[in-house]
């Protein structure tokens, strides 16, 4: 089986984490900042966490999953952005 798709997960993971992490620091200070980031980087979090645990690779593996995965992704991406 080929393993690249893993990559694009822990990639799409890593940014999300990332981008989490830059709001934070960029809006300290607003209300409810912790709430708003952790929105983003949780997820990112947690993604990154499911591709190095075997069974939750068989999971990940399903095309519908990677489906929701690329949409959940791009919208969390986008909130990042406009938040």
């Amino acid at each position: 089986m080929d393993k690249n798709w893993i990559n694009n997960y822990r990639l799409g993971s890593y940014t999300l984490f990332a981008c989490g992490l830059i709001n934070l620091r960029y809006q300290w200070g607003e209300p409810d900042v912790l709430a708003r980031s952790a929105m983003i980087f949780v997820p990112g979090a947690i993604f990154l966490a499911a591709t190095f645990v075997p069974a939750a690779l068989k999971v990940l593996a399903r095309r519908e999953v990677k489906a929701l995965s690329v949409v959940i992704g791009i919208l969390l991406i986008a909130y990042a952005f406009s938040n």
